[in-house]
C-alpha cells in the first residue's frame, strides 16, 4: 500500500473557510481521479506551530506506486494550482510518499 501525505500549514485566518473547503471539494476531487481509495485527515497537535498557523495532514492511500504516479502525472498540477490559487498566501504544504510495510 503506499500512502501520500500532505501536511498543510494553514493560516487561522481562513482555517474555518480552508477546512469547509477541503471537506466539501477538495478532498472529494481528489478521491475522483480514480487514483485513490480512501484518505484520512489529520490536525496536527505535536509539534505546536506559530500562534498564526494550524497544520493538518492528510494520507492518501493507493493500491501501488503506478497509480500515486499516474496521479501526479495527470492531476496534481491542476488539483494544487486550485487549491493555492484559492488559499494563495494563506497555505504552505509539504509532501511525501510512503510503502506501508
Amino acid at each position: 500500500m503506499i500512502i501520500y501525505s500532505v501536511t498543510i500549514y494553514i493560516s487561522k485566518d481562513v482555517e474555518k473557510e480552508w477546512l469547509d473547503w477541503m471537506k466539501k471539494i477538495h478532498l472529494q476531487d481528489v478521491v475522483k481521479t480514480g487514483h485513490f481509495i480512501s484518505y484520512k485527515m489529520f490536525k496536527v497537535i505535536v509539534p505546536s506551530h506559530s500562534p498564526d498557523e494550524t497544520a493538518y495532514c492528510i494520507q492518501y492511500e493507493c493500491k501501488s506506486l503506478d497509480d500515486y504516479s499516474l496521479y501526479l502525472e495527470k492531476h496534481a498540477s491542476r488539483l494544487q494550482k486550485e487549491h493555492t490559487i484559492k488559499f494563495q498566501n494563506k497555505v504552505k504544504a509539504a509532501r511525501a510518499v510512503m510503502e506501508e510495510i
